[in-house]
């Protein structure tokens, strides 16, 4: 590399500096450090060079390329910055190097799902992280650096999901958890998504009637797939979650007790639950043992040997169908089982428990059904005071 020395750089000397062999470097003397570099293809670069105070490492930085988007003094007031701050002990080349190799958003995600999602989430809800990523946050933020989004970007994902409101929720509880372990892993200080409004979500409230529960009963019991219809009159009969029942294995029922328990690995809230059986639930679980493959560990078997039954929405959409109900989810079965409950008069603590939540204010949402059978028993107490007044007066 050849170096010269001119008095000042100006617009006039840079573009008159001719390509050689070797790259030509020609320095500013009224602004040490500061030098335009001369390509052997022709490209002219403006460059700053200065020495780390920390480590005595001579440093060189490119500022730009000449040319409509760098002029001579643009780049000399850019050089001044940088010579300023290395004057104050900053070294812009190696904190330039560090910005470069901060870990991406792709990165985040991998790290996520390796260590926080598949350790400690269930297979059903890795899969749906893995589609939101891969369809949603990957496209729109996956190759910016962690440290580097902000609050705006994560507004703007969130408000594409406008028309969809509860998958943008979603989406940004998912970026939420995924920068909070960013925070933890030292790879930024703060959390980007704390503060972003969420949109408002109607809570689905479906479950039901006595008549829609007879007409599904029928539907299900005319079904010719038997398996799939104990897997469903089992949910009905716990208000467990179906991929709890799907994954249950004969061994997590004692009979004898009547109690079905659920391994933590199986429940949403990574806890061994311990479920009382209802006679009718005994009795279903003890005739489908019969019934079963005795080499099959588990309880709903599958097509194939040793497998668990898995699939349920063909059966699912024909059981409907047949029983004339719309609009009507599997899991919406854990809606009714509550909502019977509560309003046959069971609190609200106890449905709680008998669902999994470890949240009170989850079963909150059942409250104003609780109000039914307190309202029977005003009513009655009122008939009979009608009763008596009718029997007092002349």
């Amino acid at each position: 590399m050849v170096g010269m020395k001119v008095s000042k750089l100006t617009k006039s000397i840079v573009e008159k500096l001719k390509a050689q062999e070797r790259d030509l470097v020609v320095w500013d003397a009224s602004l040490p450090g500061f030098g335009v570099r001369v390509k052997s293809s022709g490209v002219r670069s403006y460059v700053v060079q200065y020495r780390d105070k920390n480590s005595g490492a001579s440093r060189r930085m490119t500022l730009g390329r000449h040319g409509p988007l760098m002029s001579v003094e643009q780049a000399r007031r850019r050089a001044r910055e940088i010579l300023a701050d290395a004057q104050r002990g900053h070294d812009p080349v190696s904190e330039r190097r560090r910005a470069r190799a901060a870990p991406s958003l792709a990165d985040l995600a991998n790290g996520y799902l390796e260590r926080h999602a598949r350790p400690n989430k269930r297979p059903k809800s890795v899969r749906g992280d893995e589609a939101m990523l891969e369809q949603h946050i990957l496209p729109a933020l996956g190759s910016q650096r962690v440290n580097a989004i902000d609050r705006r970007a994560i507004e703007m994902l969130h408000l594409s999901f406008e028309d969809r409101p509860y998958q943008g929720n979603r989406v940004l509880a998912l970026l939420s958890k995924m920068f909070n372990l960013a925070s933890a892993w030292g790879w930024r200080s703060d959390n980007p998504v704390k503060g972003v409004p969420k949109f408002h979500e109607q809570r689905r409230e479906r479950w039901l009637s006595d008549t829609e529960l007879a007409s599904l009963a029928a539907a299900i019991d005319a079904h010719r797939n038997q398996r799939a219809a104990d897997a469903v009159r089992l949910q009905l009969l716990t208000g467990a979650r179906i991929g709890e029942v799907l994954l249950s294995k004969k061994a997590d029922f004692d009979l004898a007790r009547g109690v079905w328990t659920k391994p933590s690995h199986q429940t949403k809230q990574k806890r061994t639950e311990h479920l009382p059986l209802s006679a009718q639930a005994i009795a279903l679980v003890s005739s489908i043992r019969e019934r079963s493959d005795p080499k099959s560990e588990y309880l709903i078997q599958g097509e194939k040997a040793g497998r668990p039954l898995t699939n349920l929405k063909r059966f699912w959409r024909e059981v409907l169908g047949q029983a004339g109900i719309e609009n009507y989810r599997l899991h919406d079965n854990r809606h009714t089982y509550a909502s019977h409950l509560v309003s046959s008069g069971m609190s609200l603590e106890v449905v709680g428990r008998l669902l999994g939540h470890t949240n009170a204010a989850t079963t909150q949402r059942y409250a104003h059904l609780a109000d039914n059978p307190l309202r029977e028993a005003a009513n009655g107490f009122a008939d009979k005071l009608e009763q008596l007044g009718k029997r007092s007066s002349p």
